[in-house]
């Protein structure tokens, strides 16, 4: 059996339309149905492409030069888009980012769900769709005897030097440039990942859009940060709003960012921050929404789908630091959330307190050895809420929920493929999908949050 030839060849230029936009933002086309994806190339448009990489199913391309630009095509404002790797869509306007991702959850849904008939909503999109993210990861590298701090260029480690990004919250921008300029002062040397040498890994900042609350994270490889009280009292003069500097320390070779143990240089363990009306203890390694406005856009549809009316059980299963608990304990009877990171349950029992609510009870372990045994012990879920990491669901969790079959079941999703898996074993396990609200948490990105009205038949 000989192998089948590909359409193109790899260094070859071909003229091409493109057709679509994959769920990571690169534009496609087709050469004889083969297909080609190309980064800053938007549906609709004619272009001369350069094949870089040949797969055996698909291939690669670089845009050569654009006959027929989209209507929706703009000029992206970031000075540095075409090199970082944060953001995939400036290219694209506004209005088109939203509708190719409505095109993105619809397709997924009917291609591998099977849901064809399911309603899926508009994209709720942002008023204001720059600077909304509340933490800053940034990695600190050296070049020609100074730092640089800024974000990885596509598909690489090299460091974008860069003193602003759109996105972020300008109090982070600030925050990032003073602690580099600060670090630089009393020549800390930064983290070589080859070597595996060096002290500062990352610079992480984190904001409380609500309380103007200010976290400054200094990520180490070593336990030692040389200069480590003068670089304290510099962060405090230096940056107003700062109420928390933390040093954490990683020495590991690693591509993960956090290390186990995290020491309070100065100031609290925690900021605070406000989703509607409930607030948030944040401490340097909790898991927080970045984009706090479309947080509260997304959980109030998620406290509109589970339908509470004061007398249900509700669990949360992924509950992290209890963010949705606690939105649904004030309309539920009782919220039972599980969560397998033990820091984040102590950050959710932390964050009931702070707020009053009496009404949870959280629960470190996997949920799918959790919920069965609270069923086992008599607790019935009225409605049951999942927000699973990017991989889904766990395949025996879904088994447990139609073992157990709550009436209603809210599934948020930051990822419409798994999304669209899970709601499949749902819907043949005797649930029915009846709607799904796509909300845009991550503008000018190729990700989309999705909530999904679940109800058994």
């Amino acid at each position: 059996m000989t192998k089948q030839q590909a359409p193109v060849a790899k260094n070859e230029y071909y003229d091409v339309v493109f057709t679509d936009l994959t769920h990571d933002g690169l534009g496609v086309a087709k050469v004889d149905g083969f297909p080609l994806f190309v980064k800053n190339a938007l549906p609709g448009e004619r272009a001369n492409v350069k094949v870089v990489k040949v797969k055996k199913g698909y291939g690669y391309g670089r845009l050569i030069e654009l006959y027929e630009p989209s209507p929706d095509r703009i000029e992206p404002p970031c000075p540095v888009y075409r090199q970082c790797g944060g953001c995939q869509l400036q290219h694209l306007s506004y209005e088109g980012q939203l509708k190719a991702k409505e095109k993105q959850v619809k397709e997924v849904l009917a291609r591998i769900g099977k849901l064809d008939g399911v309603t899926v909503h508009p994209v709720i999109g942002m008023k204001n769709p720059w600077r909304y993210r509340n933490k800053a990861q940034v990695p600190v590298g050296e070049r020609e005897g100074g730092l640089v701090a800024g974000f990885y260029k596509e598909r690489s480690h090299e460091i974008i030097d860069m003193d602003a990004c759109l996105i972020q919250q300008e109090k982070n921008d600030d925050v990032v440039q003073a602690v580099k300029r600060i670090v630089e002062r009393y020549g800390i040397p930064s983290y070589d990942e080859l070597a595996h040498r060096g002290v500062l890994r990352h610079i992480v900042a984190r904001y409380g859009a609500a309380t103007g609350e200010v976290m400054v994270v200094l990520v180490t490889r070593t336990n030692h940060l040389p200069h480590e009280q003068e670089i304290v009292r510099s962060i405090v003069r230096e940056i107003p709003d700062v109420t928390s500097i933390v040093q954490n320390i990683n020495p590991e070779r690693t591509n993960v960012i956090f290390g186990a143990k995290t020491r309070v240089l100065w100031g609290n363990e925690y900021i605070t921050d406000r989703i509607g009306d409930i607030q948030f203890a944040i401490s340097a390694r909790s898991f927080y929404q970045v984009n706090p406005e479309q947080t509260k856009v997304l959980y109030d549809k998620a406290l509109e789908y589970a339908e509470l009316t004061g007398s249900e059980t509700v669990m949360d299963a992924y509950c992290g630091i209890g963010t949705i608990s606690l939105f649904l304990a004030r309309k539920a009877k009782h919220v039972y959330g599980v969560e397998i990171v033990p820091e984040a349950i102590e950050d959710a029992k932390r964050n009931a307190e702070l707020n009053g609510i009496t009404n949870v009870t959280f629960e470190v372990g996997a949920a799918e050895d959790v919920i069965p045994r609270w069923y086992q012990e008599g607790i019935r879920a009225d409605c049951l809420v999942v927000d699973p990491p990017r991989k889904g669901c766990d395949d025996s969790l879904l088994e447990t929920i139609i073992a157990m079959k709550p009436p209603r079941v809210v599934y948020v999703s930051c990822n419409p493929a798994t999304l669209a898996r899970d709601l499949r074993i749902l819907e043949d396990g005797g649930y029915e999908t009846i709607e799904v609200q796509p909300v845009d948490m991550f503008p000018h990105t190729a990700h989309v949050e999705c909530v999904a009205k679940i109800q058994l038949r």
